[in-house]
């Protein structure tokens, strides 16, 4: 989780995404009018690094890295989870009127998508 630098003044509040990611941004998305049963993700990468933002509302993010399950809670657009290649990603538990933001270190290649989730050693 990275948490971001924010400038507020009687303007509004600016959250600038500049050199904090962990690469370059090939592909930006927006995920909204998600119901809250909906499930997104649901799927892993082999190259591609995502970092997810929810700009509005709240959602939970489930990351599966083969060891270990990890959920989120995300809630504060001043934040953003990094998905790392091979992080198996449900995102789940939608609040009404929810947005999502994704930015990606490639562009779209359906290649690159494991739908597989990973067994967990007992």
């Amino acid at each position: 989780m990275l948490s971001l630098k924010t400038f507020t003044d009687e303007r509004g509040r600016l959250t600038p995404v500049d050199g904090i990611l962990p690469f370059d941004i090939k592909r930006l998305y927006y995920i909204d009018e998600i119901s809250n049963e909906a499930e997104r993700g649901g799927h892993s990468h082999y190259i591609t690094v995502e970092a997810i933002f929810c700009v509005y509302g709240t959602f939970n993010v489930m990351i599966n890295n083969g060891k270990t399950k990890t959920e989120y809670f995300l809630n504060d657009r001043t934040q953003c989870l990094i998905v790392e290649p091979y992080d198996f990603h449900m995102i789940h538990n939608f609040s009404p009127g929810a947005i999502l933001m994704g930015v990606s270190s490639t562009n779209y290649d359906h290649s690159d998508y494991n739908h597989i989730e990973p067994q967990i050693p007992q």
